[in-house]
Formats: structure tokens, sequence, C-alpha cells
């Protein structure tokens, strides 16, 4: 099933973060940089959307961006998250279907948040997309590449995560 999702959607790798992408939306309209929050390096599109597919080898890897992005899950076995807050908080979550036991079908991780995901348990794969506003650019990612000690410092209760999520760096 997994080789026919990439197929039939043209996903590609995502580079350095890890899983599967196809660009579904990028919004025409534009906001100019000098109307956007500090740290952007030029004009952004309004929005843009992606189709997000991840398996136990090529899952997301600790980042962030600075737009929010919002997680949609659309199918597939639940989706473990951590997301790593500016102000040293963290948040362990579950998107998935099973609303009913506290797995989210939607999660907003705001702007400047590092951020990973992984399949939970032995899950095969799980196909998710991704809204992100102002518009996702690469020149907005940051890898989690060279920021671990920093990482285990800021937030030593969820060490085990980070490392988890940081594979293949």
């Amino acid at each position: 099933m997994i080789e026919e999702i990439i197929k039939r959607f043209g996903m590609k790798l995502l580079p350095d973060e890890g899983g599967y992408y196809c660009e579904t939306y990028r919004c025409p309209q534009k906001i100019p940089k000098d109307c956007l929050p500090k740290g952007y390096n030029g004009e952004r599109n309004l929005s843009t959307a992606i189709l997000y597919l991840i398996t136990p080898d090529h899952f997301s890897r600790l980042h962030r961006i600075s737009s929010d992005e919002i997680f949609h899950f659309y199918m597939g076995d639940p989706v473990y998250m951590l997301n790593l807050f500016e102000d040293g908080l963290a948040e362990k979550l579950v998107l998935g279907r099973d609303i009913l036991k506290g797995e989210k079908v939607q999660h907003l991780v705001p702007g400047g948040t590092w951020q990973g995901a992984c399949l939970k348990g032995d899950g095969r794969f799980a196909l998710l997309g991704t809204t992100v506003s102002p518009g996702f650019d690469f020149a907005d990612y940051q890898s989690g590449e060279g920021f671990e000690e920093m990482l285990f410092k800021k937030y030593p209760a969820c060490k085990e995560s980070i490392g988890k999520l940081k594979r293949k760096f």
C-alpha cells in the first residue's frame, strides 16, 4: 500500500527532514516581507499545503520552521509527535483516528517550535497533511542537527524522545 500511495500522489523524499511528500496547494497571493514577522528573509505565499507520508524508516526528524503548521491525520497507524516550545515547555502527543482515546486528527505546531514525528509502536505507515501559514519556504526550515546538546539541556525530560527523533542526522 505504501508504494501505491507514493505513486498515486507522485510523492518524493523530503530533503533533510525525512518522509515522503507532495505539495497540493500554494496560494498565489503573497505577503510582502515588510508585513511578515521578524525572521522571514523575503515575501511568502499566504498558505501552502502538502500530503506527508511516514514509514518506520522515513519519518519527521527533529526540526523547526518559521511558520505555524497544522497537521491533519488522514489514514494509517498512529503517529507519535514531540513539540519543544521556545519557553522550555514540551508536549508529547499522538496523531490518529481514535479521538476517544486522546489521539488527535488535527494539531497546531506554532512557528519556531522544534518538532518531530514517527510512527507509534510497530506502525507501518501514516498519511498526514500539513497546512502552513505564512506559506512554507525551504529557507524557513532549520534541522535539529547540531542542536542536540542544547535541546538535551533545555528539555531534559525529553532526552529519549529527542534521541529517537534525531536518528540519521
